[in-house]
């Protein structure tokens, strides 16, 4: 299945719907109680998951309206996460170019929550703390039930579904500090979207294409198998020295490519579109502004 916060032109609140073919279906109207959004649903575990399903296809059986997902307005595809961690240096490729290694232990940081943005969105900054804004393709993992001390065989069962994620970077501020979650958390520099699939559509998360497109240009073009360390590796890593919540949202590195390390560089300008495409579950569409 493939979930999305979506809003009906005016208003404020963004509702948890399930996606059919380019057309939506509001829990809210086919269940009650529904959950308020995805966050809401991952922690109502396999049941609650199990009576969406059922409900849904009571409602289409039943002849229910779906709404064109084209006449509504995105929020960001996870709401609420207890955690955004994000992977870096996990492509051979893109260790590189940035001259960074990968070889010893996997760079984890957290992404801070008002980073988080929708498909569609424009994201916006401050033309005086950075020109050198890039982009980056990512796979995106949501935990559906809390993970500690998970074997690398095992750590896949844990995960509730993917998303798409561009990891916006401020690449001066980036190689001025020590730490990561500033230059990549500004507000709207963590799109994610448009949809949530759940895991049981994606039989391999080690088997997905990625690409960017920037203006009209493919400056991505990779696959999750060049990763570093795979989706289950990750999950057991992160899961040996804390819980990680239901709900998680883990950003898993992105591939070689980045705009920083092209002759000429490459950034996102005033009036770019950036959209990055992962197999399998779409294309999340950011439009960017530079103040």
């Amino acid at each position: 299945m493939k979930f999305a916060h979506l809003r009906v032109e005016g208003q404020t609140t963004p509702r948890l719907a399930v996606v059919i073919a380019e057309a939506a279906l509001f829990l809210d109207e086919v269940l009650d109680p529904s959950p308020r959004d995805l966050q809401d649903l991952i922690e109502q575990g396999p049941d609650g998951l199990a009576a969406v399903r059922v409900a849904v296809d009571a409602a289409l059986e039943a002849g229910a309206r779906l709404t064109p997902v084209s006449e509504l307005r995105h929020a960001s595809a996870v709401l609420r996460p207890p955690h955004i961690l994000a992977i870096g240096a996990n492509y051979a490729a893109h260790s590189q170019e940035l001259k960074l290694r990968h070889e010893t232990a996997p760079t984890i940081f957290s992404l801070w929550p008002n980073s988080l943005t929708a498909h569609g969105a424009t994201t916006s900054w401050p033309e005086e703390l950075s020109t050198q804004v890039d982009y980056e393709a990512e796979l995106g993992v949501i935990i559906g039930r809390p993970a500690r001390g998970v074997h690398v065989r095992d750590a896949l069962d844990y995960v509730w579904g993917y998303t798409v994620v561009n990891d916006i970077t401020a690449r001066n501020i980036q190689f001025s500090e020590a730490q990561w979650s500033r230059c990549k958390s500004f507000d709207g520099f963590t799109p994610t979207g448009p949809v949530v699939v759940t895991a049981d559509e994606i039989a391999d998360p080690q088997d997905l294409w990625l690409t960017t497109n920037l203006d009209g240009r493919i400056l991505q073009d990779a696959s999750t198998n060049e990763m570093v360390r795979s989706v289950a590796e990750i999950i057991a890593y992160l899961s040996r020295s804390a819980t990680i919540p239901a709900g998680t949202l883990i950003s898993t590195g992105s591939p070689g490519g980045a705009g920083y390390s092209r002759n000429p560089q490459v950034f996102l300008q005033d009036g770019s579109t950036v959209t990055i495409t992962v197999e399998g579950i779409g294309s999340l569409t950011t439009h960017c502004r530079m103040v």
